[in-house]
């Protein structure tokens, strides 16, 4: 697994101090980036939470799945959530270690009694100090919220005092990217009130237990509540590790309600990703989960396909530019914009999403613009099918046929990759014949769609494609 060292750099650590009849939490920023560009300790908000309580514990859980593996338990993470201004609100964010579990706290404007704030992202500390701090906040006294330095700070401060050093594998990031293409294509499935949502959490299993490698868990409403089963059935909804739901634990007394997201369309028994929603006063707590504990959302390649296209790469250019800080983006008001069409702006999405500069918000249906702390290009050449497609291409084992047919040589074998109708790419490999597309397309038909695009840029739209190669017997593909 390819790993770099991300340096979070703190001026301070952020705490929870009491006094005056007051209390204020003050979260501390590393290196982030605004409207104004890189900044070391950007501030965001200074202001009060209206349901004090509820925002530690959301940031709590939040911080839970950042610490969390739940898959190989024995290894750690520790990275540092990451939060977003977007003008009317904030949003807190992290992935566990296994890359299965993306979690979200937004707090809304209306959970937040202050100033509007501010536009950028940044990393927070959040230390083992201030997590039982906020474990132990009684009551819900005023809360008075700080997201950056305050002004004494600013003025005192000469150099970084706290610093950490955590490695960030590829794999995060692109769980980052995979997670909002999956959720993009959620719709609400089901929804519980307060207490049904209670009822429900607390009697899910709390660890995987011996039966766990049988196959995954649904749910499917029954009414109001919603019943486990180990059957698909119409209506279904997959819930993979329910155990991978314990964050949401520490926001129970104060849920108002329970929102549960899914693929549309007909169950054909296979594991698929879920979102799980707590909503709380003024804020909302989501949970998405990957189709398997062992399977975390980086190998899932719904954002390869964007990735392999040059159209792609150059669309991203332009719609980058156009997105704003926005906490709400409108693909066909940014297809207005930018003169391109809803596809090519979904597509250029997709793409920006690799560079973690957009993510996708389940409950408003809409992306929003965020920059995550990542080198722009660095999932794209790190993702091993994408890599082993462009070295397909440039052994020229692609060749192009009439009718839509391509023939990839891997090796000692050949397989033929076939155009639908609606264009997508069919192969007669074994990992296409296990997922059907699931998964995203597989090396050969990444290799295809590249040399395609090459073959168009290079001839134009009247070029003549070559004539193809025989096929070759299908059997043992390496994905």
């Amino acid at each position: 697994m390819s790993r770099s060292v991300q340096a979070f750099a703190y001026a301070r650590p952020s705490a929870l101090v009491a006094g005056d009849g007051r209390t204020a939490l003050g979260l501390e920023t590393a290196g982030g980036t605004t409207p104004l560009g890189a900044e070391a300790h950007p501030g965001f908000f200074a202001g009060f939470l209206t349901s004090p309580q509820a925002a530690a514990r959301g940031l709590l859980a939040v911080a839970d799945v950042a610490s969390a593996r739940y898959h190989q338990r024995t290894l750690r993470s520790s990275l540092d959530p990451v939060v977003t201004g977007n003008g009317d609100r904030l949003r807190f964010e992290s992935f566990s270690g296994c890359c299965g579990v993306y979690a979200r706290l937004d707090v809304l404007r209306e959970g937040l009694d202050g100033a509007d704030t501010g536009h950028g992202t940044t990393n927070v500390d959040v230390n083992n100090p201030l997590r039982d701090a906020l474990s132990r906040l009684a009551g819900d006294e005023p809360m008075h919220l700080r997201v950056g330095p305050d002004e004494l700070a600013v003025t005192a401060l000469d150099g970084p005092v706290v610093e950490k050093k955590v490695p960030l594998p590829d794999r995060w990031l692109r769980g980052f990217a995979e997670s909002q293409v999956v959720s993009a294509g959620f719709e609400q499935r089901a929804e519980l009130s307060a207490a049904e949502a209670v009822r429900f959490l607390r009697a899910l299993p709390r660890s995987s237990g011996p039966g766990a490698g049988r196959g995954p868990m649904w749910v499917v409403p029954a009414g109001r509540p919603l019943r486990p089963t180990t059957r698909p059935a119409a209506g279904a909804v997959c819930l993979p590790g329910p155990e991978r739901l314990a964050a949401l634990q520490r926001v129970l007394r104060h849920a108002t309600a329970l929102r549960v997201y899914g693929p549309p369309g007909a169950v054909d028994g296979a594991a698929a990703a879920s979102a799980w929603e707590v909503a709380l006063p003024g804020m909302r707590l989501t949970l998405t989960l990957s189709p398997d504990a062992a399977r975390g959302f980086s190998g899932e390649g719904g954002v390869l396909e964007a990735l392999a296209t040059d159209e792609a790469a150059a669309d991203a250019e332009l719609v980058s530019v156009l997105l704003a800080w926005e906490p709400r983006i409108d693909p066909a008001e940014l297809a207005e914009q930018s003169g391109l069409s809803t596809a090519r702006v979904r597509a250029a999405l997709v793409r920006l999403g690799t560079a973690g500069r957009v993510g996708y918000d389940i409950a408003d249906a809409a992306y929003f613009h965020r920059e995550l702390p990542y080198e722009a290009g660095r999932a794209e050449r790190h993702n091993p099918r994408l890599v082993a497609a462009r070295a397909l291409v440039a052994r020229d084992a692609v060749a192009l046929g009439a009718g839509g047919v391509a023939h990839v040589r891997s090796g000692e074998l050949r397989y033929q990759v076939r155009t639908s109708p609606g264009g997508v790419l069919s192969c007669t490999c074994p990992w296409w014949a296990e997922y059907r597309g699931r998964r995203g397309p597989c090396k050969h038909a990444l290799a295809t769609r590249i040399a395609r695009g090459s073959q168009a840029g290079s001839a134009g739209l009247g070029g003549t494609a070559p004539a193809a190669a025989d096929a070759a017997p299908t059997s043992g593909a390496v994905r």
